[in-house]
């Protein structure tokens, strides 16, 4: 199982709009991808490590695919559209990671 991770760090002064990003942008996103994603479950950053700092990110979302090759097919096809919605809900750099499932 892989697990893509896409993270949002938190810097004030940035937009990130939620609504947009869980109703839209993740919905096309499964939509385009369809079958080929297993789940996928989003974040919203709530605090940091010590008691009332902020989140280190604001939100994130982790897609969950079968194998790297399926993620690599189903995303790619689609990657342009998809990286072409996210000034629509944010205008920060994310953090992406591709892992391993192992546990």
């Amino acid at each position: 199982m892989i697990r893509v991770s896409v993270l949002y760090p938190n810097s004030e002064g940035k937009r990130f709009d939620e609504d947009y990003y869980v109703n839209k942008h993740l919905t096309m996103i499964a939509d385009k991808v369809g079958p080929a994603m297993v789940r996928y479950e989003i974040d919203r950053g709530v605090g940091g490590a010590v008691p009332g700092s902020p989140a280190p990110f604001v939100a994130g979302v982790h897609m969950f695919f079968d194998s790297l090759q399926s993620f690599q097919g189903a995303f790619g096809a689609h990657a342009g559209p998809i990286m072409a919605d996210v000034p629509n809900y944010t205008d920060i750099q994310p953090t992406i990671q591709i892992s391993e499932v192992i546990r």
